[in-house]
């Protein structure tokens, strides 16, 4: 393959007139006919059997042309795009062929490629840190949660239902005084003050006593699922069976002895401060990464095309369908039973795309500025410690990812940390400048 010339066209456009020599195309072309032969007949021949030449005598000297052209032609422009300097974005490609023959081929392909960036003041970047603190209130908070989760039930008996009661019911809705299809049920168990009913059904169920029979009356919301009750006034019939209420666990030290591996109260609460101090942590970190990529988004100017953020749209709904799958679940099924269209998944995933993908170019653009290159010795760690992570033997993971691919996520990843050591606390920029 020779690239003869690189000439933009348009914004992120280029076309490609690339060489491809004689012995390369006909050893191709070569390929095709021992693949395709098998299914060829020729009077005098048996089925599979004729020369390659006789077959291009009965249909022509380029019968075999075009196939050989599809195998080849990806990686030639591939290689040209890399001589050219030229990083491709996969996109739409008009191909347009010159010559083809025993001689080569000569071909001009019109290709889409990564924006050029430019980006300044990248480091200096102020953002507001999050709270580390850990309050005793915090704590509480943590506790009650545990204790929530080792209540048991118990039922109620001398008063009416009130929030924070599950109320086992029969319940029949009426439109117009006919049962509507999905409103009726028998002894179902409501959360009262949940919120998981349409407004004013769980309220109206509140005050009243086991084995009372009464009737309330909901609207439902106008934007409601079902077209026939949207904005549609109804009766609900409703019979208490049951009243239950949450009892909470004494937390004790024969308590935390039970859940956990601890043997008092204060050595408990100890470990749930470290848990919390380290997900504190862990949030401003977060949080921090996310201030600077918005910042890098701001700072970095680029005309991106639209084929690039189209792309990771259909990356993250991989990544997602590959987690439905782990949990024995196919996207086709999943989106049949949420009522979810293909159009809708698009535009759930397009502004995380669009982000994804402007910072990515940033930092790319940085690590390019700051001489940032991922050494072989890099590379090769990060082969070994994603072999580790999927458990498979390392030689299968670098046949699934190119060593040219890691070393860019790598350089990225160093752009990334090149920035975030650089930037600057918001409340301490604001000290410094009025000590000043």
């Amino acid at each position: 393959m020779k690239l003869v010339s690189s000439n933009k066209t348009e914004t992120n456009r280029y076309e490609l007139v690339i060489e491809i020599d004689g012995e390369t195309f006909m050893k191709q072309v070569n390929a095709v006919y021992k693949r395709q032969v098998k299914n060829i007949s020729i009077p005098g021949f048996r089925k599979g059997k004729a020369p390659r030449s006789i077959i291009e005598k009965e249909y022509g000297e380029g019968v075999f042309y075009e196939d050989a052209l599809k195998a080849l032609y990806p990686q030639a422009i591939e290689d040209a795009a890399k001589e050219a300097g030229l990083v491709l974005v996969k996109d739409h490609i008009d191909l347009d062929v010159e010559k083809a023959g025993k001689d080569g081929v000569v071909l001009k392909a019109v290709v889409t490629v990564e924006p050029e960036v430019t980006i300044e003041n990248y480091k200096g970047i102020t953002y507001k840190p999050e709270s580390l603190e850990v309050t005793d209130e915090d704590i509480d908070k943590e506790v009650n949660k545990i204790l929530d989760r080792n209540s048991r039930l118990v039922v109620v008996e001398d008063r009416e239902a009130q929030n924070g009661d599950i109320a086992v019911i029969d319940f029949k809705g009426l439109l117009d005084g006919e049962a509507f299809e999905g409103g009726t049920a028998e002894k179902y168990s409501l959360t009262l003050g949940s919120g998981s009913f349409i407004p004013g059904f769980e309220d109206q169920v509140v005050g009243h006593k086991t084995g009372e029979e009464f009737t309330i009356d909901v609207t439902f919301p106008e934007d409601y699922q079902a077209e026939n009750l949207k904005g549609k006034a109804v009766k609900f019939e409703i019979k208490l069976h049951e009243i239950k209420k949450k009892e909470l666990p004494e937390f004790d030290d024969d308590f935390v002895k039970d859940v956990s591996e601890f043997d008092t109260v204060d050595a408990y609460k100890a470990d749930i401060r470290e848990k919390l101090e380290k997900d504190r942590k862990d949030e401003a970190e977060n949080s921090k990464e996310r201030q600077i990529a918005d910042k890098l988004r701001e700072l970095m100017q680029a005309e991106v095309p639209e084929a690039m953020y189209d792309n990771q749209v259909e990356n993250l709904i991989d990544e997602f369908a590959m987690n439905l799958r782990a949990q024995g679940i196919d996207l086709e099924t999943y989106m049949q039973y949420t009522g979810l269209t293909q159009e809708k998944l698009r535009e759930t995933y397009y502004d995380r795309a669009v982000s994804q993908v402007e910072v990515r170019l940033a930092l790319k653009k940085i690590a390019e500025l700051e001489g940032i290159k991922a050494t072989d010795e890099d590379v090769e760690n990060k082969y070994n410690e994603l072999a580790a992570n999927y458990k498979v033997d390392v030689k299968r993971v670098k046949n699934a990812f190119a060593a040219e691919d890691i070393a860019g996520d790598l350089e990225v990843e160093k752009a990334l940390e090149l920035v975030k050591e650089a930037a600057v606390e918001a409340a301490e920029e604001a000290a410094e400048g009025s000590a000043e």
